[in-house]
């Protein structure tokens, strides 16, 4: 595995590198060594497992008072995943970061706990698959709304398909004060 941080702390790219041959291929997705000799201490609780159709996008997601950190991979298809800093305290707060993943690269995407996180389907359809830090608690859950101007995301798809929940997320500066509790809870 290959670790590359990007512009984001916390917020790491990981190239794995499967072995294949005749059979197929054989790839270790996660060796918490590996990962914690990178800078990434993390025990995961729950898996989550997705299939959507091209033109999909899902997010911004977040939890406020159980922050999940994610280790996001495609099975199937290609995405445009996007990771958004939601931690006040952080220097890179309200900045964002996106890359395609795709089955094909095996490439993945650890995005730590108190970011917010979205994906775009940009193949006939994908199959996302990402361990959690904490379980999911839906009364928990914030959203961010995709195309905020402030934020200037830049996704590879005009008109998504979306969800009735996600098309009514608020926009990031009607969602910053609640962030406050991240800053909380680290106390």
């Amino acid at each position: 595995m290959k670790f590359t941080p990007t512009p984001l702390p916390g917020l790491t790219l990981i190239q794995l590198e499967p072995r294949g041959d005749d059979r197929g291929f054989f790839v270790e997705a996660f060796h918490q060594e590996q990962f914690g000799l990178n800078g990434i201490q993390v025990r995961f609780v729950q898996d989550n497992h997705s299939r959507s159709s091209q033109g999909v996008l899902r997010g911004l997601h977040a939890q406020l008072n159980h922050p999940q950190g994610k280790l996001v991979r495609v099975l199937s298809g290609e995405i445009y995943d996007v990771a958004l800093d939601g931690r006040p305290d952080s220097p890179a707060f309200g900045r964002w970061f996106g890359a395609p993943l795709s089955a094909a690269d095996f490439k993945m995407i650890y995005i730590p706990p108190g970011f917010f996180h979205g994906f775009c389907v940009t193949s006939p359809a994908a199959e996302v698959e990402y361990k959690c830090t904490d379980y999911y608690h839906p009364e928990d859950e914030v959203g961010i709304l995709w195309n905020d101007p402030e934020l200037k995301i830049t996704w590879p798809l005009d008109q998504p398909v979306l969800s009735p929940k996600d098309r009514a997320f608020p926009a990031f500066r009607e969602v910053k004060p609640r962030l406050e509790v991240y800053r909380q809870n680290k106390k």
